[in-house]
Order: structure tokens, then sequence, then C-alpha cells
């Protein structure tokens, strides 16, 4: 077995990793099993810089997409300050991570003096949301609404900017921590919140009704952003409508519009050209995907699945796995697991062939490894062939 194991594997690399697909996809889609690791997140940066080369040039990683667009500014035009950028430009406290930082620096200092073509551009793909709860819309509404104000008749427009600021109300009404645990506390089904579903609605459709004269008045990424804008304002009141829900649904029909999100942002993303994706497995994977939460088990189909649907071979997902993370409790694998099994290879890391070793283990697959520690998320042996590639990982120390 074990030297069947050795055959399945490769360095570390971009020619490597492409060599395992069958094309070269528009969207190539890395996932980790856990967030917070530098370790992974060099690695990450790693094969960005050598796919570059190959020709991708924009990165997507999990983080909120409004936010994304300080940082794109920074890589594209030098607007900013790096501390301040990476602190206010990635959510979920990520901005924080050295390895993050290190991408937006060597971003900026890649474009430097290159033409925009040549330019490499980054993405936040992910909603305004955290676990705890959802962003106000207001950003999004009222950007989307000033974007269309100045360039169309403003009597094509469902409602003035007076109107919008007063069916949003404040911003604590829409942030309001306790939602996420008591729907009662959520403004997402208020009578408000349903006129101003509607309302974005009406603005997406004539932004879409729109695209020819819209195009044609100003630069191409003015455009793209007011998509932006649209989609991430009817997705914030369609997440903030399941906050308020109360039936048994609720959690799932949440994590569901999250990654629905996540899949309009990606789709978006993919129509510039070739895009390398960063996040965590559950939302890359083809498989449907599922966790527990609020005690309940929920199943939803993540955002790559979603793409997959959509893009077939153009999409491509190459999972990671580890081996330890012993600062967080994360052990040496049990040596008949998957990852036990690429744990006695001697490389620190290396990029697996995930059909050929489907097929060297057989129908017997090992059982699942169970994580001591709820961050991370085990490979499940059952859906090896899923992907096109996996990453191990041995070791992971502490930053």
């Amino acid at each position: 077995m074990a030297n069947l194991i050795k055959e399945t594997v490769h360095s570390v690399d971009s020619a490597a990793l492409l060599r395992l697909l069958s094309r070269r996809p528009r969207m190539l889609a890395l996932g980790e099993p856990t967030h917070g690791e530098d370790t992974l997140l060099h690695l990450r940066n790693e094969l960005f810089r050598q796919l570059v080369e190959e020709g991708y040039r924009t990165i997507a990683i999990e983080s909120d997409c409004l936010m994304g667009l300080v940082v794109d500014e920074y890589v594209a035009r030098g607007e900013g300050v790096l501390d301040e950028v990476v602190e206010r430009g990635i959510s979920h406290g990520w901005g924080a991570l050295a390895a993050n930082r290190e991408l937006v620096r060597w971003m900026r200092a890649h474009n430097e003096g290159r033409p925009a073509a040549e330019q490499v551009r980054f993405a936040g793909f992910d909603g305004p949301l955290e676990i705890t709860g959802a962003a106000s819309p207001r950003q999004a509404l009222t950007a989307l609404h000033d974007h269309l104000a100045a360039r169309l008749d403003t009597g094509l427009l469902p409602c003035t900017r007076e109107t919008l600021d007063r069916l949003l109300g404040t911003d604590e009404q829409w942030t309001e921590p306790a939602a996420m645990m008591d729907p009662a506390r959520s403004a997402g089904q208020s009578a408000e919140a349903g006129r101003l579903r509607l309302i974005a609605d009406d603005l997406a459709a004539l932004l879409e009704e729109q695209a020819p004269r819209l195009t044609a008045a100003g630069p191409r990424e003015e455009w793209e952003r007011a998509c932006l804008y649209a989609r991430t304002a009817t997705g914030l009141l369609r997440y903030h409508h399941w906050m308020a829900d109360r039936s048994p649904s609720r959690l799932a029909r949440l994590v569901g519009v999250r990654d629905q999100m996540m899949a309009r942002n990606l789709l978006a993303l993919a129509e510039r050209g070739p895009v390398f994706v960063h996040a965590h497995n559950t939302h890359l994977q083809r498989e449907q995907s599922s966790m527990r939460m609020g005690g309940q088990r929920l199943e939803w189909w993540g955002a790559g699945a979603l793409v997959d649907a959509r893009l077939g071979a153009e999409y491509a997902f190459v999972a990671t796995a580890l081996g330890t993370i012993r600062h967080r409790g994360v052990e040496e694998p049990a040596p008949d697991s998957v990852e036990g099994l690429l744990y006695a290879l001697p490389e620190d890391r290396c990029l697996v062939d995930t059909r050929r070793l489907a097929e060297a283990l057989g129908d017997a697959r090992p059982a699942p490894r169970v994580s001591p520690w709820f961050g991370y998320f085990p490979l499940d042996p059952d859906r090896l062939d899923g992907g096109d590639g996996l990453v191990f990982v041995k070791d992971v120390p502490p930053a």
C-alpha cells in the first residue's frame, strides 16, 4: 500500500497542479480545512505567484466583497497605506495575519509600472457577513442607487435617496448581535425591509435593463462595481429576511443564502478571466456541504458546487488536508486513516492525485478521522474522487 500511495504524490507547485487537470480551468479553487493558519496562507501565496506566470490575474479569498474593494484599489493604483488597507480591506480579523499582509504587499509590488492588462487584482467573494450576523444593506443599496441616479433620468428609479434613507433607518437595527439566536430581534421581515427588497430588486433590474447605456458611458470597471452592489444589496436583504424567520429551516437557509452570494460573486469574477480562489473546503467542494450548528445538522450546496453546476470543466477544486495542528490539540492522525497514510510519507507537503489515490484504496475506504478541535474539518475518504487533487501539509506550527 505504501508504494501505491507514493505513486500518487507530486511536488506542490503550479506546474504539477495544472498537469493533474484535464484542461486549464477558468476558475481554480484551493480549499483549506481550517482558518487562520499562516502556513496554509503562505502556501496559497506561493501558488498564486506561480499561477500568475501561467496567466491567472485575479485572486479571490473568503473575505467581505465590499471591504475587498479597498485592497483592490491599493494593489491596482497604490491608494492607501498597506497596514491600514489590510486592516480595513480583509474581514473576519484576518487582515492581522502576516501571510495576508504579505500577499497584498507582493501584489502591489508586482503591479508597479505594469500596464493594466498585466496587473493582478484582488477580490473578496464572501458577503458582508459574520457567523454572528450580517451588515446593514445601506452601503450596497445606497451606492447602487447613487450610481444609477448619476447616470439615468431619476424618474426611472423606484424611489428617491431620501426615501431609501428613511426605510433603511439606523444601521444598529440591522447589525443587532442578538438577532442570530433570536429571530424576533431581527429587522429582516419588517414592513420597511419588505419594501427595501422590492426597491433593491427594481434597482438591480434597472441596472441590467440600462446595460448598453451604462457600459458605454464609463469604464467597464464602474459597471462591474455597480453589479457587485446590486448582488450584495439583494443578497443581504434576503439574508436578513431569513434571520427573522422562525421556521426549522432558518439556519439552513442562512448558510445557503451566504454561499449563493459567494457563488454569484465568483461567477462575475470568472467573466474577467482566469481566477484563483481560496476559501474553506466546505465552501469550494462539489459535493453537498454539511455541519452542525445550533444543535442541528445543516446541509446546503456550497459556492463551489453552485459554480461547478454553471462552469462544469472550467471549474477545478483542490482540497487541503493536514497531519497535525498541535497548538490546537490536533495530534498525529491514526495510521489507518487517509491522513495517516499520507503522514507516513517523508514529504513535509505534497500534491496528491486523488483519483489515483481512490483507486489505490479501493472500495474499502478508511474510516473518517475525528478531530478533537471543532475548527479542523478532516478529510472525508468517501469524497476523495470528488475533487481534482489534494494538497497535504504534514504539520502546521503556530504562527
